[in-house]
Parts: structure tokens; C-alpha cells; sequence
């Protein structure tokens, strides 16, 4: 595969300064846990099939020392015994706020309520705003075709 425009956020530097600012508020630890924070990553650019993004949040929840039998899982977490009730909300709500166009119902009140049952406020408006970026993200790498690990190369030494 090869990439429709190569190096696409060197076009908008503006654009991606601010978007890559919006990612970096979402990645508050103390609010919302690294683990639960990558695997709404992973699902998201899993069910927007965008490979850039799930090879980058794959080797991303490897290195923060996520456990390779849940990364292999993500997209069947319903059947998994791997997942902490609150990683399960939070795989849920992803889904549902990915696939808005989906159903009526866009986002259902019982996956709401069941994200609100263990998230406080703050926390929850953190998850669904990290749901929302790294949905623009999947937009861009699909639209632009970014070829999956080209980021790895692109940051690997000589």
C-alpha cells in the first residue's frame, strides 16, 4: 500500500500542532488509566480500520507494559475474561460514539449509564473526548492511506 499524500500533517502544521494538543490533554493518567486510555485507542482505529493507528496503539500499549493476550482481544472484548468492568465501559462507549451513525440511538443510555456507574464526571468527559480524537486521527491516516509501522521507521535511527 502506498500512501495518497505522504506526510500529510506537514501540508496543515496548524492543524496538527492543534490536533496533536488535543491528544496530549487526553493522556491524564491520574483521570483516566493509560491501560483504559489504549484500548479505546486500539478499538477505535480497529473498528475504523485504519492499520496506521492499531499497529501505533498496539506497540504504543506494549511498550507501557500491556500484556499481548488483551491487545490480541480487544476486538472480541465481549468474550474475553481479561477486562476490568470499567475497560469494558469503556470499550463499549467507544464503540457506540465510533459508530454514531449506526443505529437511532446513537449513543444507548444503558452503555452511558453503565460508563457513568464507574468513571466520575471528569473522567468521562476525558473518555469521550479521547474517543473523539483518536476518531479525527483514523479519519486522517484512512483518508491519506497511512501505511501501518511507516511510523516506527520514520523515528527509527539509521
Amino acid at each position: 500500500m502506498e500512501p495518497r499524500i505522504t506526510r500529510p500533517y506537514a501540508h496543515v502544521p496548524e492543524s496538527y500542532r492543534a490536533l496533536a494538543a488535543l491528544e496530549a490533554s487526553t493522556r491524564d493518567d491520574d483521570a483516566l488509566p493509560h491501560a483504559v486510555q489504549e484500548l479505546v485507542r486500539l478499538r477505535a482505529s480497529q473498528l475504523n480500520g485504519c492499520g496506521f493507528c492499531v499497529d501505533m496503539h498496539s506497540h504504543d500499549a506494549l511498550a507501557a507494559g500491556e500484556r499481548t493476550e488483551r491487545l490480541f482481544a480487544v476486538a472480541a472484548w465481549r468474550e474475553a475474561p481479561w477486562f476490568t468492568r470499567q475497560e469494558r465501559a469503556a470499550l463499549a462507549l467507544t464503540e457506540e460514539v465510533t459508530r454514531l451513525a449506526d443505529r437511532p440511538d446513537a449513543v444507548p443510555d444503558a452503555v452511558w449509564d453503565e460508563a457513568a456507574a464507574v468513571f466520575d464526571e471528569p473522567a468521562l468527559t476525558l473518555l469521550v473526548v479521547t474517543i473523539a480524537t483518536i476518531n479525527a486521527w483514523n479519519r486522517i491516516s484512512v483518508a491519506t492511506r497511512q501505511v501501518a509501522g511507516s511510523h516506527r521507521r520514520a523515528t527509527t535511527p539509521a
